[in-house]
């Protein structure tokens, strides 16, 4: 595996790691707003319609029909599921 292609899986897997970071952020912000809205269905909706539209284009944008590229970016997602539920445990239970 040459440099470049290490360093690019890397780079793959670290905007994997931001598409997490950003949908699964956005559920639990989404879910806790819910709480303080009379229009939750509508927050619930709209926000599950922006990080999904969000997602999909990233993984396409990044992945670019390289299948080494996609699975990077999937681990990076996965890792960040893993890191945002560790960070928003502590702050659902003092809610």
């Amino acid at each position: 595996m040459t440099p470049e292609t290490t360093l690019t899986l890397l780079l793959a897997g670290l905007a994997g790691g931001a598409l997490g970071a950003f949908f699964f952020g956005g559920l639990w912000w989404t879910v806790h707003k819910r709480l303080d809205s009379s229009k939750a269905a509508l927050w619930v909706m709209g926000s599950f319609v922006v990080r999904i539209a969000v997602t999909v284009a990233g993984f396409y944008w990044v992945g670019g029909a390289q299948w080494p590229r996609m699975l990077a970016c999937l681990i990076g997602f996965i890792v960040a599921r893993q890191v945002v539920m560790r960070l928003t445990q502590g702050a659902a239970h003092a809610a």
